[in-house]
This record gives C-alpha cells, sequence and structure tokens, in this order.
C-alpha cells in the first residue's frame, strides 16, 4: 500500500474546523462543543450520543453533520461518513472540506475514480484548496502504480513499467513527505496548516497593528531590490482587501490583486475573476476577518502574510488558514499569489 493512501486516510480527522471554529458556545452549540471535547478524546460513541441531541434541535446545522460524519469515519462506517459528506455537498455545494473527506473514505475503499471525482469537485469549487491538489496528486499516483502493476502482470519484461512503478514507490515509501496528523487524536476544531511551497530567502519575521492603505490595480509588478520593511502598510492592504470582500465591492476587491496574479488553479484571469464576482455578489451579506497575521518579508521585496481568515455569509460560516504573496506596486501591496492551508 502506498504511502500517499494511508495519509489520504489521516485526513479525514483534521478537517472539522472550517465549519466548527466559529461556533457559538452558548445555548444549543453547548452540546457541539461537548461533542467535540469527547470526539477528541476518542470517546466516540458519547459524542455522537451528544451530537444527535444538538441535531435534534438544529437537523439543518452544518457544523454538526460534518463532526458526525467525522465520527462515523473513526468508527470504521465509511458508508454512513460518506452519505453525511454527500448530503452536505448537495446542500453547501459551496463547502471544499466534505467533497476531501468523501475522497479519503472513498480511497479508503479502493474506489480512486470517486475518489478523484470528488477531489475534482472539491477544487472546482474552491480552486486554491492546496489540501485536494496534493490529495488529488496521491490519487494519480496510486492509480498509475495499479496500472504500471497490471501491465507488468501481462509482460514482466517490461522494463519501462518496473521502472515508473519503482518510481513511485521511491517517492511515497523511500522519502515520505511529514504526515499533516499526530498519531494523538487531533483536535478537531482546528485544521492542520500546510508548509509554504516555497519558504522566502533569510525571513524577518516582523508583527504589526493595522492602518489603512486603499488598493489599485499596477503595472507588471517587479519586486523592489531591497524588501520594505513597514508591516503596517501591508496589513493595511490586507484589512482593505478584507473590507472589500465583507461589502460585496467586486471592483474594489479585484484591485488588491496584481496584474501578474498566478491564478490558483491557472485559468486565466478572466475565467478566475468572473469566478469572484459570482462568489461575492451571490450573498446578500458577507462577513470577513482577518485574525492572527503574521508578516515574512524576504529579500525578493515581496512578502508572505499568514493568518486565519472567518467567513460568514448568510448560508455559511468558516475558518481557514490562508496565505498571500503579495509584492509592491508604488505605494500599493498587491497580492501576486493567494493559497489556503498555509
Amino acid at each position: 500500500m502506498l504511502h500517499a493512501t494511508l495519509r489520504l486516510a489521516a485526513l479525514v480527522v483534521t478537517l472539522a474546523g472550517a465549519l466548527l471554529a466559529t461556533a457559538p458556545v452558548t445555548g444549543q452549540s453547548d452540546e457541539l462543543q461537548e461533542a467535540n471535547q469527547l470526539f477528541r478524546q476518542g470517546q466516540l460513541g458519547r459524542a455522537l450520543d451528544r451530537v444527535e441531541v444538538y441535531l435534534k434541535g438544529k437537523p439543518k446545522d452544518a457544523r454538526g453533520r460534518f463532526l458526525k460524519g467525522l465520527i462515523f469515519a473513526e468508527q470504521g462506517k465509511p458508508n454512513e461518513a460518506i452519505n453525511v459528506f454527500t448530503e452536505l455537498t448537495q446542500e453547501f455545494p459551496e463547502l471544499p472540506e466534505p467533497y476531501n473527506n468523501m475522497a479519503v473514505l472513498y480511497a479508503s475503499q479502493g474506489q480512486y475514480d470517486k475518489a478523484r471525482s470528488a477531489l475534482e469537485m472539491a477544487i472546482r469549487t474552491h480552486p486554491s484548496y492546496a489540501t485536494a491538489h496534493e490529495n488529488l496528486g496521491d490519487i494519480y499516483a496510486k492509480m498509475a502504480s495499479q496500472a504500471y502493476d497490471k501491465a507488468l502482470q501481462h509482460d514482466k519484461s517490461n522494463a519501462a513499467a518496473q521502472t515508473k512503478l519503482n518510481l513511485i514507490k521511491d517517492l511515497f515509501l523511500g522519502s515520505p513527505r511529514p504526515p499533516k496528523t499526530t498519531a494523538a487524536k487531533p483536535d478537531a476544531t482546528k485544521i492542520a496548516v500546510a508548509t509554504p511551497a516555497q519558504k522566502p530567502p533569510a525571513p524577518v519575521v516582523q508583527s504589526a497593528g493595522k492602518a489603512a492603505v486603499p488598493a489599485a490595480k499596477s503595472a507588471p509588478i517587479k519586486p523592489a531590490a531591497k524588501p520594505p520593511s513597514d508591516p503596517d502598510e501591508v496589513l493595511s492592504a490586507l484589512n482593505r482587501w478584507a473590507k472589500a470582500w465583507s461589502e460585496n465591492d467586486v471592483p474594489g476587491y479585484l484591485a488588491h490583486y496584481a496584474t501578474d496574479f498566478k491564478t490558483p488553479n491557472g485559468e486565466s484571469r478572466g475565467n478566475w475573476e468572473a469566478q469572484r464576482k459570482a462568489r461575492i455578489a451571490k450573498p446578500r451579506k458577507i462577513q470577513v476577518d482577518v485574525d492572527s497575521p503574521k508578516v515574512v518579508f524576504s529579500d525578493s521585496g515581496r512578502v508572505t502574510v499568514t493568518f486565519r481568515q472567518h467567513y460568514r455569509s448568510d448560508a455559511l460560516n468558516v475558518s481557514n488558514t490562508k496565505t498571500l504573496v503579495m509584492v509592491k506596486a508604488g505605494d500599493k501591496w498587491l497580492i501576486q499569489q493567494e493559497r489556503v492551508g498555509g
């Protein structure tokens, strides 16, 4: 069994934070908080009882149902968990996490075609969802290994197939990537934070308060020779980006992205903007809050900002970790890259 499949299975118990982190702690939500605590302690039967009590009062609540799916998965009831996550994708199609968890469960059953389809839906829903992209790569690798195995069954002298199969096994078994979860029960109110794809050279970490600087579109970006060192300017741009999003101000929101912005899924800038316009204009009420930002300057003139993003709308309440790579154009900090998960 490839290491990829093991890592996929472990991810089932790490993703409740997207729906649980912003849950209130009064009234019926006390039952949900208690269920979550019992889940983290491994008391799955009691946790399920608490969730059922909570859902009697709020049968459509996504947070409680999501946790119920996680409990089923931990209890070794994949079909029941898949049913829960399938219903969530039908009622909350904008959430990528249920699709991802369905894929994890399908992969644990060897249903790799279904896992692939679910991950593709997660990415279509949220093109910058890094976990789904990584899991999809692992699924493709697993499917490739099966195809090479089958080729070798028919022709054991096929050196090319054997070499490719060995490469895949070396990739996942020879030098496995660090797991996203620990052996102990993870905190179901937190999402695992992925490592950034590229670390900036010689970083200088600074924290700062908030200010207010407007942002606008610019010409193609050329990073400054020397990195700026005022985190207040960066955070003011970040806060105004969140404010424009909260106010359904599509032009103001898009103005915070550099002209050479790298779209999350490699789509054209026009298609990406059309998707963002549809998403931002649809809810009648949006509130986007930035929590605990960390600003890291690099010698390249870019800056990396990692923070906890809380998104609330009429139908959705989600928290996750987000990372923005920003560049300065004139006196404005603009977003050049954007990814979820760190």
